[in-house]
């Protein structure tokens, strides 16, 4: 058993540890309710559990969500209650639109779409190295609107065919010739990555999340759209994509510059795969039209009363797969990633949810805003300030996921407290949580695949990801918000 649910027991010793002192040893400041302090020593164990892995997040999922119900923090006066409450996250559409995507992303590996994508970019611009990095970022970006995994996406889809043209050259770890072109093409590939999963609500998992902390927290309400946050990103996405081959390719440039090669070798690999079959010409009119319908074209076209909710797209694009037999139920049970993230999703975005009800991230965010009011810092200084903190310690992070529940919620309200425009800084602070996975090679599931090819040492992907991190920063924050301005969100 311990091979297959492998409990590590010092993290879970220190995550019960938090757990007990906070519910036990410390007292709920005034003005804050015994049980929104108690659920608050649930959430943070949880976090505690998930940064140190000591068990997999579903596992520490279901036992935050069991522990909810029994203590029945969220309602003490009312049994039945407090289970209905525990168990709320699963009606959340969001969790549902990144579950349900997730499964539909499975077609673009089964049928080989995503691979010939990739390929086909490489085909026509691939001729120069920088060509290369820059069909990479093509491919990535097309696809990132329907692979909510940023793993499966820059990992499993991306990083195969990198690979297999810096083995073309002649480029391999194992003799020593990574700097040939795999070390220049690997740091690109993962670079892409951060970027991509900011550009769209599902290119990564807890986008939706976010999307919902920020519309619980905004009054008045204002409903950030897929299509919103996708034309918010658009300028300043480009704009990082765009220069972050050229940074790399600045300070690491590749021995291999020109590769007249690399097109025919596309090729070559094109024509293995063969022409291109009924199965992915389905998938790629489903996803063609799960783009319309998340962007609400059909609305803006003939009405909102055709407008159709973006979970609901999602079970359409599924149910249209099922139908065609892309995909078989086999293919949807098997989707691990999938019902682990709802499973999770579920755990974390109830306890969040309910930590904002009772009243408890408001107490947070008025007492760090009073203090940072008091310091005499003005709200651009201040939000700035806790825009980079938030960053940064990404660094004690190897789950966004969790430095997002850990921090997002509570950094949002204090940015509001000082007085920063609503969206603008909310924009800012969700961009930033994607666009902080360039720091390390433990940031996110992608960066331990991509460095684990051994292409990269760890002093050169640190470097570039502190650089990166900067640049991306600046670019999203100075071009972004004005980008924003003119779109009038603030």
């Amino acid at each position: 058993m311990n091979k297959l649910n492998p409990l590590k027991l010092l993290p879970a010793i220190i995550a019960i540890m938090v757990t007990l002192i906070i519910w036990f040893a410390i007292p709920a400041p005034k003005g804050i309710a015994v049980n929104a302090w108690q659920l608050l020593a649930i959430f943070s164990g949880t976090i505690v559990a998930i940064i140190g892995k000591a068990l997999p997040i579903g596992a520490i999922s279901i036992i935050s969500i069991t522990l909810v119900a029994v203590t029945k923090v969220t309602n003490p006066n009312n049994p039945v209650e407090a289970v209905n409450d525990a168990l709320s996250g699963f009606s959340n559409q969001l969790i549902w639109l990144i579950g349900i995507s997730i499964m539909i992303s499975v077609s673009l590996s089964k049928t080989g779409l995503g691979t010939r994508i990739g390929y086909y970019f490489i085909s026509l611009f691939g001729k120069k190295t920088l060509g290369i990095a820059y069909s990479l970022a093509i491919a990535e970006t097309i696809l990132a609107p329907v692979t909510p995994s940023n793993t499966a996406r820059g990992g499993g889809i991306i990083h195969p065919l990198m690979r297999s043209i810096a083995t073309s050259f002649g480029s391999d770890p194992t003799l020593g010739s990574s700097q040939r072109i795999g070390c220049y093409l690997s740091l690109v590939n993962f670079n892409i990555n951060p970027i991509t999963s900011a550009m769209f609500i599902t290119a990564t998992a807890p986008n939706p999340l976010i999307v919902n902390l920020i519309m619980e927290n905004i009054k008045p309400p204002f409903e950030i759209s897929w299509g919103i946050w996708a034309i918010a990103a658009f300028v300043p996405g480009i704009i990082s994509l765009l220069v972050m081959p050229l940074i790399i390719y600045w300070i690491y440039p590749p021995e291999i510059k020109r590769t007249p090669d690399a097109p025919i070798f596309a090729k070559q690999k094109l024509h293995t795969l063969g022409k291109i079959s009924s199965e992915e010409k389905i998938t790629l009119l489903v996803f063609f039209v799960l783009l319309l319908m998340w962007a609400d074209v059909p609305g803006m076209i003939f009405g909102s009363y055709f407008s159709v909710n973006l979970t609901v797209a999602a079970f359409i694009g599924l149910s249209i797969l099922l139908c065609a037999n892309i995909l078989d139920w086999n293919d949807v049970l098997k989707t691990r990633g999938a019902w682990d993230t709802i499973t999770w999703f579920a755990a974390l975005v109830m306890m969040a949810s309910f930590l904002s009800k009772l009243g408890l991230t408001n107490w947070f965010s008025k007492t760090v805003g009073n203090a940072i009011n008091y310091a005499g810092i003005s709200w651009i200084w201040g939000t700035l300030l806790l825009i980079l903190v938030y960053v940064y310690s990404h660094y004690f992070f190897a789950s966004t996921t969790a430095h997002i529940m850990a921090m997002f919620s509570a950094f949002f309200n204090v940015g509001l407290e000082l007085g920063a425009p609503p969206i603008l800084f909310g924009l800012i602070l969700a961009f930033s949580s994607s666009l902080m996975m360039s720091l390390t090679h433990y940031s996110t599931g992608t960066a331990p695949i991509i460095f684990g090819s051994g292409y990269v040492a760890l002093s050169k992907w640190w470097k570039i990801g502190f650089i990166l991190s900067i640049t991306n920063l600046s670019i999203w924050i100075l071009i972004g918000s004005l980008w924003w301005k003119v779109l009038g969100y603030w």
